[in-house]
């Protein structure tokens, strides 16, 4: 039962002749007839009466002319909801994002998006980067704004593209002997230890699961640091650095986050060589077989003028 075959049934009850209903639906009055009869054949019932005053729906005919008028309107309806989505007059779109980057990129780019699409709605999902990725495989997610995992990790289904780089500091108590044993570097932020140095030193660690932890264990590896000694392991890197600065131990955390939660303990940071690859990329990602709508291609535009620090950059 295709909503041809439906329109034919409808209007030819409409017109109550074939050669009207035909004249309107723009085909041969034969092929109509085929049309009508390989129906009835394949339904097993007649669906009109044949009388000198045209025709006149039987009993089946008027029950299938009753749901075909039903199917037809909603399919209707359904072609203009597509056609708004498409046009951005309604919708909705689903978007994964880590707290941390929800705090700098929704506030930026929501009050932008809802400007140019004011009737779609926005469903964040608000996640640890592994979460997301999960997220995304199983379709739950449109895309999302996090960071990408290092080498070891890509997951194999996602597209990942680059917006911009953000390098991992140590932080540590401004007391700590090492605080002073950095070395100027122009091209760094702050005096270069490497990491190295920090063989001895109490770690204080966040989860396995979080991306921070994914890029610390990469960087300690490279350091030849196999079995770390960690003393404390949480969820927070607010928590993390604001206890390194307090003595407790020594921390890893991106720039930015640095940057974001400073506290009145007046942590040290110190860079680390570019040898270690101390560093994670803020990217969206995406379903290399997935759709993306209009709509959710506007938010991605927004997020890339907003954040972008170079022409999108995607990983394999």
């Amino acid at each position: 039962m295709t909503s041809k075959e439906l329109m034919y049934v409808k209007t030819i009850a409409e017109e109550k002749t074939i050669s009207k209903a035909a004249q309107k639906l723009f085909v041969a009055q034969p092929s109509l007839s085929q049309s009508l009869q390989r129906i009835e054949e394949a339904l097993g019932a007649r669906l009109f009466n044949r009388t000198a005053g045209g025709l006149t729906l039987t009993y089946a005919g008027e029950r299938y002319y009753h749901m075909a008028t039903q199917i037809l309107k909603m399919y209707q309806d359904f072609e203009t909801e597509v056609s708004d989505i498409n046009n951005l007059k309604t919708g909705r779109i689903h978007v994964g994002i880590t707290n941390h980057l929800g705090t700098i990129v929704l506030s930026r780019v929501l009050p932008l998006f809802h400007t140019l699409c004011p009737n779609v709605e926005v469903y964040v999902s608000e996640e640890n980067s592994c979460v997301l990725d999960q997220k995304i495989l199983s379709g739950e997610l449109d895309f999302a704004v996090m960071h990408a995992p290092g080498r070891e990790d890509l997951q194999p289904l996602i597209n990942y593209e680059r917006l911009k780089d953000d390098p991992f500091l140590i932080v540590l108590s401004k007391d700590h002997p090492l605080a002073s044993q950095g070395k100027a570097d122009p091209d760094a932020p702050y005096p270069v230890l490497d990491p190295r140095r920090l063989k001895d030193e109490p770690f204080i660690m966040l989860h396995k699961q979080q991306r921070i932890r994914q890029v610390v264990d990469y960087v300690l590896k490279k350091a030849r640091i196999q079995q770390p000694r960690i003393i404390l392991t949480l969820r927070s890197y607010q928590t993390a650095q604001l206890l390194a600065a307090q003595g407790l131990g020594v921390t890893l955390v991106p720039t930015e986050y640095a940057n974001f939660s400073q506290t009145s303990f007046n942590p040290a940071f110190l860079s680390i060589p570019a040898k270690y690859e101390a560093g994670w990329s803020m990217c969206i990602s995406t379903l290399k077989s997935g759709f993306l709508s209009r709509a959710d291609q506007m938010f991605i535009s927004l997020v890339r003028e907003q954040f972008g620090d170079k022409e999108p950059e995607s990983q394999p």
